[in-house]
């Protein structure tokens, strides 16, 4: 839980319904000690379940984390492999404590590339989901923001040519053909690791959230560091292209 020094700094603070966080920064945390890639994905994964936790106690809604986008399969083959491993890791632990802790989780992006056992225990985290109400935690998986909207569209025009969709398509009708269906766009994007790029990460439904870049990697990024996001968040004017 939130001491009462973080309290106090939130205080007047509007805490983002939705925020969104690209994982970067695990392989350089993990060369900087002299430590294989994959060390640094296993503590960047503890770090995901901190933040999760912190967001979920401080009234977070939804949390979306870009852990595996569909350009990292052309990382070696042993970082994929272990990427994989931790996951389902995560997901398994994830089915043992969600019913517990009335936490929802929901994957987003192409499952068909997964194991069969990922994408069952997938299956097995969205069954769970469907019985509760708050916070949500949505992992980005085999992602990236054009093939979303590329199948988005394919989609569409499937519904349209079999006439379950009419010509008159709109911005709020297309993004329910989107793996975030349902899901309230982001307010802030979190960038940690010291690049200043958004990587192909909710194309879409970044158009008008406000960005935070940081230059610490993401296993060292922690609660204090989320309050600084939200702190600048706060300064923000945001005007959705309207005069305030």
């Amino acid at each position: 839980m939130p001491n009462n020094n973080q309290a106090g700094k939130r205080e007047n603070a509007r805490v983002p319904r939705h925020i969104a966080i690209i994982l970067d920064g695990n392989g350089r945390w993990a060369r900087k000690r002299g430590l294989p890639r994959t060390a640094g994905h296993a503590v960047g994964a503890e770090t995901f379940r901190k933040i999760a936790t912190y967001c979920r106690d401080i009234g977070v809604e939804y949390l979306t984390v870009y852990a595996f986008s569909t350009e990292n399969w052309k990382r070696p083959e042993g970082e994929v492999a272990a990427i994989m491993k931790l996951l389902g890791k995560y997901l398994q632990e994830a089915i043992d404590t969600m019913e517990r802790d009335h936490i929802r989780m929901k994957v987003l992006g192409g499952l068909e590339e997964l194991s069969p056992e990922l994408r069952a225990m997938v299956r097995k985290t969205d069954e769970i989901s469907q019985r509760y109400e708050g916070f949500q935690a949505n992992i980005c998986l085999n992602y990236g923001g054009r093939d979303e909207i590329l199948r988005a569209a394919r989609r569409y025009a499937a519904d349209y040519a079999e006439g379950r969709a009419d010509a008159d398509l709109t911005e709020e009708g297309f993004s329910e053909y989107l793996y975030s269906a349902g899901i309230p766009d982001p307010d802030l994007l979190i960038r940690p690791g010291g690049e200043v790029r958004i990587s192909n990460f909710l194309l879409w439904q970044c158009a008008y959230a406000e960005f935070y870049f940081t230059d610490v990697l993401w296993p060292d990024f922690g609660p204090e560091e989320l309050d600084k996001a939200i702190a600048v968040f706060n300064s923000r004017d945001r005007r959705y292209g309207g005069v305030k």
